[in-house]
């Protein structure tokens, strides 16, 4: 059965430059979700969002802008920037679990409000032909909160529904909740797609064989931990390339350049290239010492030779 790969957006990590490097050097994903942009009150887009979204930096993908708001004139507003950047649709994120998210009624917070999904929903489908899907958990405090929602959602044009099978509270921690998935899957006529937990080809096969309906599968942390993971399932292989160290360490040097350009100073670089380790060591025979090398190095040049020894060791 043939699938689609898609990769979930994680903020402060699968910006534009993470992207195109992911693209160039190891493939496997059809489409990228870009993370999520927040107004907070004002109809302004940060310059920020915008350099993630322009066209020219995303050439060669394709890509699907994402909002994060409880607030239909925000929706709209974002919906009429993309529109004009030339995208067709906008996805609404229902997921994300952070408390400084989730305590304004947004992302996973705003699951428990079916009303105010309903009303937002149909104020947007009025005044606007943008394409909407969605990216969900099951619920904030429980897995049976998105049970109230699907109805809704089902009166609604809604392309398709993503969803990470945990509830908000969770954060990352435990395990996913593949019951309720199933329930979802009984509960509704949208179109599903599965995410959670998809860290290796093998988890990827027993998720495939779990759900034999759904045919699009999102992943997300797996994806920074291991690069490599979306084209090895694509190839349905646990083999991974013989040159695996040389092709990680051009796409390290490829976002490590991106960002000593994008970002000013050395402690906001090593900031972002530490953050991104904590994901990458886990691809190394001892990532515990591999992410405690890399946490020491406090200057570029130390980061620098951290980083070809790293390689190096393998």
């Amino acid at each position: 059965m043939s699938f689609t790969l898609l990769s979930s957006p994680l903020q402060g990590f699968t910006d534009f430059r993470f992207r195109n490097a992911l693209n160039k050097y190891f493939g496997g994903i059809d489409t990228y979700y870009s993370p999520y942009i927040r107004l907070n009150g004002k109809l302004v887009v940060k310059s920020s969002y915008e350099r993630d979204l322009l066209p020219e930096n995303n050439s060669s993908l394709e890509v699907i802008p994402q909002i994060i708001t409880n607030d239909a004139e925000e929706f709209l507003f974002v919906a009429k920037y993309v529109q004009e950047l030339g995208y067709k649709e906008l996805n609404w994120n229902l997921g994300c679990p952070y408390p400084m998210v989730t305590k304004c009624g947004m992302g996973s917070g705003l699951i428990s409000d079916s009303e105010k999904i309903n009303a937002i929903l149909d104020k947007v489908h009025s005044e606007s032909d943008i394409i909407v899907s969605m990216k969900m958990r099951l619920g904030y405090d429980t897995t049976d909160e998105i049970l109230n929602v699907l109805p809704i959602l089902d009166t609604y044009p809604i392309k398709n529904i993503a969803i990470h099978a945990r509830i908000g509270k969770q954060l990352y921690k435990g395990g996913v909740h593949l019951d309720a998935f199933q329930k979802c899957i009984d509960s509704t006529k949208h179109k599903l797609y599965y995410n959670g937990d998809i860290t290796t080809v093998s988890k990827f096969r027993e998720m495939q064989k779990r759900f034999p309906k759904i045919d699009n599968w999102m992943i997300g942390r797996g994806l920074i931990s291991d690069p490599f993971l979306p084209s090895m399932i694509k190839n349905d292989t646990l083999e991974y390339p013989k040159n695996k160290m040389e092709l990680f360490s051009d796409f390290h040097e490829k976002l490590y350049q991106g960002y000593s350009e994008s970002l000013s100073g050395a402690t906001h670089i090593l900031l972002k290239m530490h953050h991104l380790w904590e994901y990458f060591s886990t691809t190394f025979s001892n990532p515990h010492k591999v992410a405690k090398n890399i946490k020491k190095a406090k200057s570029i040049r130390n980061y620098e030779e951290t980083v070809k020894e790293v390689f190096k060791k393998g």
